[in-house]
C-alpha cells in the first residue's frame, strides 16, 4: 500500500516521502495516528512541497548545529562533584550533569540523550564525550571533573 508520510517515521521514511508499506501497518498505525495518508496520483505535488519544506528546515537546522559545534568544541566544561581523598567520586558524572554544566558554560541547551558516553565518569580529571547535534554533526565536549 502506498502511503504519503506526514511526519518522520523511524525505519520507514521521512516527511513528504511516498513509501510502500504493508496494509496492516498502514491501517493500524500510520493512518490512525495521522503519520501518513493513503497516497494517490494527485498527492505527488503535495509530497514535493512537503519535501521542499523539510529540506529547507533541515538546512537551517544544520547551519545552526554547525555554529553550536564550534562554540561547544572551543569551550571546556567544568563539573564539580564530591570526591574522596584518592580522587574517586562519590557517585558519578552523568549525561544530565554534563548538559547542565554545558548550559551554564556556553548557554547552549541540549537533550541529555544527545550526549554519548561509554560509561559515566567516576574519577577526577579530564575526559572527552561526544554530542550529536544534528544528523551528521557531532561535537566533542571537553569535560573537566573537579572536586567540590
Amino acid at each position: 500500500m502506498k502511503v504519503l508520510l506526514r511526519s518522520d517515521v523511524k525505519g520507514v521514511g521521512r516527511r513528504g516521502d511516498i513509501v510502500d508499506v504493508k496494509k496492516g501497518y498502514a491501517r493500524n498505525f500510520l493512518l490512525p495516528t495521522g503519520a501518513g495518508l493513503e497516497a494517490n496520483a494527485a498527492m505527488e505535488q503535495q509530497a514535493a512541497s512537503m519535501r521542499k519544506a523539510r529540506d529547507l528546515r533541515d538546512a537551517a537546522s544544520r547551519t545552526a548545529a554547525e555554529t553550536q559545534r564550534a562554540v561547544i568544541e572551543a569551550a571546556t566544561v567544568t563539573v564539580a562533584a564530591r570526591a574522596g581523598a584518592n580522587g574517586r567520586l562519590f557517585g558519578s558524572v552523568t549525561e544530565a550533569d554534563i548538559v547542565n554544566a554545558l548550559r551554564t558554560a556556553t548557554n547552549i541547551s541540549l537533550d541529555r540523550h544527545a550526549i554519548s558516553m561509554d560509561e559515566h565518569l567516576k574519577e577526577l580529571g579530564s575526559a572527552t564525550v561526544t554530542a550529536t547535534l544534528f544528523d551528521g554533526v557531532v561535537a566533542t565536549i571537553k569535560v573537566e571533573v573537579v572536586a567540590k
